[in-house]
């Protein structure tokens, strides 16, 4: 969990971002990030039931992980939901099979990032996505 070089693979090629959590009001983290990671060539899923079948910057938005179409590649999920979400988190991105998962800052559940890890998944806890992003080009520059 954590590892420099799992973090450093996820975000220095282009790569399916499915962000669950994701809110259409411009002055929540997870739009400002998704708009971020956006403009640096990652391609971000909206997945939210509020959002129901929207389309959100051209992409479709998805209630759950699972209603993502199986022929949709998606490299990581980045989570945005309360640290009691996120164990339902963790069994959709498992029954989605989808590789890695990212837990955004502060969401205080770190038995579901653990229980990720120990199933299978590559794990990021507690670290913001386009932080880490800009880390990463900066030390690159």
């Amino acid at each position: 969990m954590n590892d420099l070089g799992l973090i450093a693979d996820l975000l220095t090629s282009p790569r399916v971002i499915a962000l669950v959590g994701y809110s259409i009001d411009p002055s929540r983290p997870s739009n400002s990030v998704a708009r971020y990671l956006r403009t640096h060539g990652f391609r971000v899923i909206p997945v939210n039931p509020q959002l129901h079948g929207a389309s959100v910057d051209g992409e479709r938005a998805y209630d759950r992980l699972v209603d993502i179409p199986r022929d949709e590649r998606v490299d990581f999920v980045d989570v945005f939901r309360r640290g009691e979400f996120l164990e339902a988190v963790v069994d959709d991105a498992l029954a989605a099979k989808i590789p890695a998962i990212w837990f955004q800052l502060d969401l205080s559940n770190i038995a579901a990032a653990e229980r990720a890890e120990a199933s299978g998944m590559r794990v990021v806890w507690d670290r913001c996505t386009a932080i880490e992003h800009r880390r990463i080009r900066q030390e690159r520059a």
